[in-house]
């Protein structure tokens, strides 16, 4: 603690920008937990999701990334939201629709919020950092193997798109 301590005050003392917080814990909607820096070293997506909104048809774009990519690498993380009063109202709800509608089988955080003075603290140092905060669900931030933010993608971007199937096969070859 002492050490962790310190460190923060010397980056800060440096004007060195602070790293994200990769370690962060999500509760995983399937129990447990998960953080981003399970899969150091590959490539993360991650999306803050919903269940009822005109955008909530990118869960099959998402899931046909990960089909597509992840023998390679790639990870799809999903974060349920309701942030912007659009999620259905419990994890299992969450999670039985998506899997009934979408067969999706990403990983997914339980409903966490992505904004504001809740915001998880991965959500917390990627505004810090990197200056994101999604706009509306299913806005998209693509973290490198590095564990540096390599793009901020809207949420009219599909997951299937060029200009994000290209950025992600430059960080897998």
């Amino acid at each position: 603690m002492t050490f962790s301590i310190a460190l923060i005050g010397a980056v800060l003392t440096s004007g060195m920008a602070l790293a994200l917080d990769l370690s962060a814990k999500f509760d995983s909607i399937d129990g447990g937990t998960l953080a981003v820096s399970e899969w150091v070293g590959q490539p993360v997506l991650v999306v803050n999701t919903v269940s009822q909104c005109a955008f909530t048809k990118q869960y099959r774009g998402l899931q046909d990334l990960y089909d597509t990519y992840r023998d390679r690498g790639l990870v799809v993380l999903a974060v349920p939201s309701d942030d912007f009063k659009q999620e259905l109202g419990s994890n299992t709800e969450v999670k039985d629709f998506c899997e009934l509608q979408y067969g999706i089988d990403i990983p997914m955080t339980g409903i966490t919020s992505v904004k504001g003075q809740y915001a998880h603290p991965l959500f917390v140092s990627l505004r810090q950092d990197a200056g994101y905060v999604p706009r509306w669900n299913f806005s998209k931030v693509l973290i490198g193997p590095d564990g540096a933010v390599v793009a901020q993608l809207s949420s009219n971007t599909k997951p299937m798109s060029n200009s994000v199937t290209t950025q992600i096969e430059d960080l897998l070859n």
